[in-house]
């Protein structure tokens, strides 16, 4: 490693769970010199210095990356990415670790994708694009149920409704299109089949038509216990996931990551950063569900606790649209990840409750808590302030262990409106 990589000053993007734990696990990089964070929350204060800049807020981004003359910005959510924070870090001369605005289009539209798909001869559900109400019911009338409901745009995880009736993908049509409940990411709606089988998440850093294994998880998706209730942005997740180890990560990645890279190239909107693949492993092999331009959230939180490589020397090579040579390495241990959410959500979450005992979960034996929806009051007592709020995540030899410990980290933590499901880490039993 030269000596410049020895010095990075990084300022990362977000303020989630997510973000705490790339937070955390960049700060234990030899290669790094300072760590900024913005906006950051009250977990990621601990790791370096959170600044007061909005993730959105591109312009004012780039100019304190270059006033504090960064090295290395590394996008956490998905919107600024959408946003071009990656084109415009290129035009200021900074590197960044992320893929342009044309080629986040991946997730900043469901009908993108699924034409690359098309494309590319990657498997994936029979689908429609609507921009008429209309034409969308009368197709799912025609269709049946269970069939899948999609907001074309970016709804933060809750614009995808897999109704098990006609009249449920009747209602959310309807709530996306004429409702306006997800703003303009639901004027357009993609419908498409209902796949049956296990979902899981897989990731990768990948380079023009390169890809490389960082590892798997998988996410839990509605709020309440069994998969019951509305679609979240994750209520907790495991890792590694039963039955899909490294020599299937492999092979899904062969099937559905690299032929959209080449499929990208070919279009002149090469993608580079980490790719976040969500399929659904059917009885006739797995099948793409959907492209995320980065980490998970809360599959992150479940995966980076095991990560024994330094991560930041990867991203930093992302960043010169280059991947790196050192080799993705994971413990064998197995790690659960329990979302704690206010009262309301994913509806209006409940916000201001004073919560209480994150320090005592953080003193059990192989339990981490990533912050995501707190901030800290005039008292300087930290409070709710999202929808989902912590991350108690654990690792353990087993998967069974991991989950005794996240819930005991869960246990300690208390604030009035809590609510979490209790079966996190069960369907890997």
């Amino acid at each position: 490693m030269n000596s410049r990589r020895k010095e990075l000053r990084v300022l990362l993007v977000g303020s989630g769970g997510r973000e705490h734990a790339m937070a955390e696990t960049l700060a234990k990089s030899p290669a790094l010199s300072a760590l900024f964070i913005a906006p950051g929350n009250p977990g990621t204060a601990r790791c370096g210095v959170n600044v007061p800049i909005g993730a959105h807020d591109v312009a004012a981004l780039v100019t304190f990356a270059r006033e504090q003359q960064i090295d290395l910005v590394v996008p956490g959510p998905e919107a600024p990415l959408v946003a071009g924070l990656a084109d415009a870090c290129a035009l200021a001369g900074l590197p960044c670790a992320g893929p342009t605005q044309a080629a986040a289009q991946l997730e900043g539209s469901k009908s993108f994708t699924k034409e690359i798909c098309d494309a590319a001869g990657i498997p994936t559900a029979a689908w429609e694009r609507f921009t008429d109400s209309a034409a969308a019911i009368a197709y799912v009338r025609r269709k049946g149920a269970p069939i899948v409901v999609k907001a074309d745009g970016l709804a933060a995880g809750k614009g995808v409704v897999v109704a098990t009736t006609v009249a449920e993908a009747e209602a959310a049509i309807t709530d996306m299109m004429t409702g306006n409940t997800l703003g303009d990411a639901g004027h357009s709606v993609v419908i498409e089949d209902c796949l049956i089988g296990e979902e899981v998440s897989l990731f990768a850093f990948c380079a023009g038509e390169t890809a490389c294994l960082i590892g798997a998880a998988q996410d839990h998706k509605r709020i309440g216990d069994g998969d019951t209730g509305p679609n979240t942005g994750g209520m907790g997740a495991v890792s590694p996931p039963k039955g899909f180890g490294r020599a299937e990560q492999e092979a899904a990645l062969d099937l559905l990551v690299r032929p959209m890279l080449r499929e990208m190239v070919r279009r002149g909107t090469p993608f580079r950063g980490v790719i976040f693949a969500g399929l659904m492993l059917t009885e006739q092999g797995p099948s793409l569900i959907e492209y995320n331009v980065r980490f998970g959230d809360p599959e992150a939180e479940a995966l980076l606790p095991r990560l024994t490589s330094d991560l930041l020397p990867a991203l930093h090579a992302l960043a010169e649209d280059r991947l790196d040579v050192a080799p993705i390495t994971f413990s064998n241990q197995a790690s659960v990840c329990v979302v704690m959410a206010a009262r309301g959500y994913p509806g209006t979450p409940e916000k201001g409750a004073v919560i209480r005992g994150v320090d005592t979960a953080n003193a059990l034996e192989g339990v981490r808590v990533f912050q995501a929806g707190t901030t800290q009051d005039m008292a300087g007592d930290l409070v709710v302030s999202g929808g989902r709020v912590l991350a108690v995540c654990a690792l353990a030899d087993t998967v069974q262990e991991a989950q005794k410990r996240a819930y005991a980290g869960v246990k300690a933590i208390t604030w009035d409106g809590a609510v979490w499901r209790t079966d996190i880490g069960n369907r890997a039993l």
